[in-house]
């Protein structure tokens, strides 16, 4: 564990030195974030989630930074280039980028036009002339160094090889490096042309044939849309300065004079911008730029999924599920309390009256039959008319009917998984399964899936897939065992999340409970293969059994606390179950409980949790229902208010499900009366809102919305002609005056936000 990391990585998150000790020890013992966060808070200084994720990846980090500095010198070392003051820079150096320009000069290259010159004896002279003597004449000097057997038959041959050298002299310079980076990230404009060829093919980026705007303050899905274009090899994209910005300050650094010296000079440092620093530097501004686009995309794909995956449980109630169809039906299923299916069929309610009456009478009847509670419809094709449907059949009120949206249910039917748990049924019962379970648990059938194929997200194809997997599978963690996972139901995919457990022991525990029946006590997981006590102490407190004999197994309360719990209870004069149920909690003098490893943060957490023990965090269901007779897009007009789910939140505004199997958007200008900045501060997946019609185009199914207290309505042009509105500024965080079909912002949000 390296010290000087610890500082650093204290100093940069603004914490104690000690807290990040603390935490680096426990993360290197193999203790998980959950963990760390949840039951060892005095340890780490109440230090939450996302500050125990931030100590461990800078860590990463750093480790790596080091791995590199090691091999660098190991490098130098080899050839015998290391000298002391080479290797305190390297020790100093604080970022990669700082580190591989001080090793550049080093680097072994390949054969280059100043190593041909170095090869033909001109080193001599180019250093020479980059000491730009005025008194210097490098013609005559050059003179001296013609070598016909080397290939240098004239002076100025020998002037340009000294160029040549003094090109790459000045593209190895780590001041010129770092001065030069700096106008490249503060001023550079990102600019994309269309291939010519490709005009037609490529009409999806149409809106960016001709496009510019600052890097800097260049949105995260618009850079991510035009590295996409260029990509498929529609698009034509550079970043950079103004050449005579960069120019200019390149020269002002290494050219010192007028004289004929400093005119060699000058062409070298044009020619070295031109040839060497250019490319160089808008690589690296590439790739900064992709990265920083990339943590903001992935930032947006992770909020959403946390709002997907703690959505609000109807809990476990009978359920029949209904995967809508027109032509082939509808799949039916019948599903238990647990989730487990009861039975299967298809109705047919919208392909003719006897249908219709035929299809009515089988669901009230399996709606007795089985004692359903709630009717989950997904909300895909022929969910709004199944919809319409199911509620005037005539069903008792007390039987909810629930609109499910079913993004991915289509990919975990044709799964491993699903195969695995129904080996004997189709896809269509596959999804229908899965749409009634999100019901019932959103969280526990959702991490089933890849969250990429959720549809939350914000070009997630695009964004590093590595990054994007280990945010993600922090995220699907901390949900996980933020809410607890009921032990003896679990699937193995929710139990691979559990703190400490992970694929195989996740596959162990459903075999033991298959072949052992029921877990009784969290202790009996100790006899679980492969699952030893450091994997149970990581993984027993977010794990959760109903109805066992100890109470505190269906708590939070982690089993090391267990003892300090019955001593309680004992002080208290009553059982650990009564201490739970009764006031006697009220009694407790947490003080008195204080010890060298247990402190008042964990002491609180474990009355809290007596209080509502096993609670889940997550908030209580409400029903939802699209308004009435708007069921397609030909159905909308300006001006309607409806109300509506928040589907997908983005950089540049939200989706909202209205009901008509198209999502609208609502651009970031009309989310509010006041401008917002970032929409994911005012709106999350799956919130309830009411909006209103700005504007209808059924012909490209594009619904424009407004959450503003008065919005301003445009005309419905079905089956106009497209009015073009206005570009953007270059900064698009000024809202554009009007929304219209024609503004390039719509245009834009709509064509690439979606993929």
């Amino acid at each position: 564990m390296n010290d000087s990391h610890l500082l650093q990585v204290a100093r940069e998150l603004k914490i104690r030195p000690q807290q990040v000790l603390a935490t680096a020890k426990l993360l290197a013992e193999g203790a998980t974030v959950p963990f760390i966060s949840r039951y060892r808070k005095e340890a780490t200084g109440l230090l939450d989630e996302v500050a125990v994720a931030a100590i461990r990846d800078r860590l990463t980090q750093l480790a790596e930074l080091q791995s590199r500095r090691e091999s660098i010198i190991a490098s130098l070392q080899e050839r015998s280039l290391l000298t002391d003051d080479l290797k305190k820079s390297i020790f100093e150096a604080e970022t990669l980028t700082a580190l591989e320009d001080l090793y550049l000069p080093f680097r072994p290259k390949r054969r280059t036009r100043a190593t041909i010159a170095k090869e033909a004896g001109l080193e001599p002279l180019a250093e020479m002339i980059f000491a730009q003597n005025e008194k210097l004449d490098p013609k005559a000097e050059a003179a001296a160094f013609i070598n016909k057997e080397k290939g240098i038959e004239t002076a100025d041959q020998a002037l340009a090889g000294s160029r040549d050298i003094i090109a790459e002299m000045v593209n190895d310079d780590r001041l010129v490096r770092e001065k030069l980076r700096e106008v490249y990230q503060k001023q550079s404009t990102i600019r994309s042309k269309v291939l010519e060829e490709k005009k037609e093919a490529g009409i999806k980026f149409k809106d960016y044939y001709d496009w510019s705007e600052p890097v800097a303050s260049v949105p995260s899905h618009r850079l991510l849309a035009m590295r996409r274009g260029e990509t498929e090899g529609v698009l034509l994209v550079r970043m950079h300065p103004p050449e005579e910005s960069a120019v200019g300050l390149l020269e002002s650094i290494v050219v010192k004079n007028a004289s004929s010296s400093g005119l060699q000079v000058r062409l070298a440092a044009q020619d070295c911008y031109k040839r060497l620093l250019c490319f160089a530097l808008e690589g690296e501004l590439r790739i900064d730029s992709k990265r920083k686009a990339d943590e903001e995309a992935i930032r947006v794909f992770a909020d959403n999924i946390r709002e997907l995956l703690l959505g609000s449980p109807l809990g476990q109630k009978n359920v029949i599920a209904i995967d809508p169809g027109f032509r082939t039906g509808c799949k039916v299923v019948c599903l238990d309390k647990q989730g487990k299916l009861l039975h299967n069929t298809v109705i047919y309610p919208t392909t003719g009256t006897g249908s219709a009456v035929e299809s009515a009478a089988e669901l009230k009847a399996l709606c007795v039959k089985y004692q359903i509670e709630a009717i989950a419809i997904g909300n895909g094709t022929a969910g709004r008319e199944t919809e319409a449907f199911v509620r005037k059949i005539g069903l008792p009120a007390s039987i909810m009917v629930v609109m499910v949206n079913e993004s991915g249910a289509s990919i975990y039917s044709a799964s491993d998984v699903a195969r695995e748990e129904f080996p004997d049924q189709d896809l269509t019962v596959r999804g229908a399964v899965s749409i009634g379970r999100r019901l019932q648990d959103p969280l526990a059938e959702l991490v089933k899936i890849d969250p990429k194929s959720i549809g939350v997200g914000q070009y997630q194809h695009d964004v590093d897939q590595s990054a994007l997997k280990k945010t993600l599978d922090d995220v699907v963690m901390s949900c996980v065992n933020g809410v607890g996972v009921e032990l003896n139901s679990a699937s193995k995919q929710l139990l691979t999340y559990v703190s400490g457990i992970g694929p195989q022991i996740a596959v162990n525990i459903v075999n033991h409970r298959n072949a052992n029946g029921p877990f009784k006590s969290r202790n009996e997981l100790l006899k679980v293969p492969r699952l030893g006590p450091k994997a149970f102490e990581q993984a027993a407190g977010f794990l959760r059994i109903r109805d066992a004999e100890n109470p505190l197994d269906a708590s939070a309360v982690h089993p090391e606390s267990y003892p300090l719990v019955n001593a309680m209870a004992h002080d208290a004069g009553c059982s650990v179950r009564q201490l739970i149920t009764t006031d006697a909690r009220k009694k407790i003098k947490l003080e008195k409980y204080v010890s060298d490893t247990v402190g008042l943060p964990t002491l609180n957490d474990i009355l809290s949790e007596l209080a509502r023990p096993g609670r889940d965090p997550r908030q209580v269901f409400e029903a939802f229902q699209f308004k009435s007779g708007v069921d397609k897009i030909e159905d909308l007009q300006p001006g309607m208010k409806l109300p509506g789910i928040v589907t997908n939140v983005t950089a540049f505004g939200a989706f909202v499900d209205i009901g008509v199997h198209q999502d609208g958007l609502v651009h970031i200008s009309q989310i509010a009366d006041q401008f917002v900045k970032n929409p994911s501060d005012v709106l999350k997946v799956q919130q309830k809102v009411t909006v209103t019609v700005v504007e209808v185009d059924p012909l490209r199914k594009r619904i424009a919305l407004s959450m503003k207290s008065n919005p301003e309505i445009g005309p419905a042009r079905a089956n106009g002609p497209e009015v073009r509105g206005p570009r953007p500024a270059a900064r698009p965080s000024t809202p554009p005056p009007k929304q219209s079909f024609g503004g390039d912002w719509f245009s834009q949000a709509v064509s690439k936000g979606k993929k």
